[in-house]
C-alpha cells in the first residue's frame, strides 16, 4: 500500500516541474514580443512630442484652408437669418513646411 503512495508521490512532483518548465518557456518564447510591445508604445510616445527645430535657424511655414457650402434663409424682408443647411462636410486642408537655414552654426547650450 504505501509503495503505491510513494509512485504517486514522486508522479505529482514530476507534473510540478513539468507545469513549470512549460510556463517558464512560455514567457521566455513571449519575451520577443514584449519587447517590441513596449518599444511601440515609446516610439509612439516620442513621435506624440513632436519634431524639434531650432528657433533662430528654422523657417516653418503653416498655411491652413478652410471651407464648407451651406445655404441659409432668411427672415421676412430679409431680416435676420432663420435656419442654415450645411451641404458639404467642412474640410480643412492644412500645409506645413521647414527647412534649417544654417547648420554649421547651431547652438544648443552648455
Amino acid at each position: 500500500m504505501f509503495k503505491n503512495f510513494n509512485k504517486k508521490k514522486g508522479q505529482s512532483t514530476l507534473e510540478y516541474a513539468v507545469l513549470i518548465v512549460i510556463i517558464i518557456a512560455a514567457l521566455l518564447a513571449m519575451n520577443q514580443y514584449i519587447k517590441r510591445g513596449l518599444q511601440g508604445r515609446l516610439k509612439s510616445a516620442t513621435d506624440d512630442i513632436g519634431d524639434q527645430f531650432s528657433p533662430g535657424n528654422t523657417n516653418y511655414t503653416k498655411t491652413m484652408r478652410t471651407g464648407s457650402n451651406e445655404a441659409q434663409q432668411f427672415g421676412v424682408a430679409g431680416v435676420g437669418v432663420q435656419s442654415t443647411v450645411l451641404l458639404n462636410r467642412e474640410a480643412t486642408i492644412t500645409t506645413a513646411n521647414s527647412s534649417i537655414m544654417n547648420v554649421t552654426s547651431e547652438f544648443y547650450g552648455n
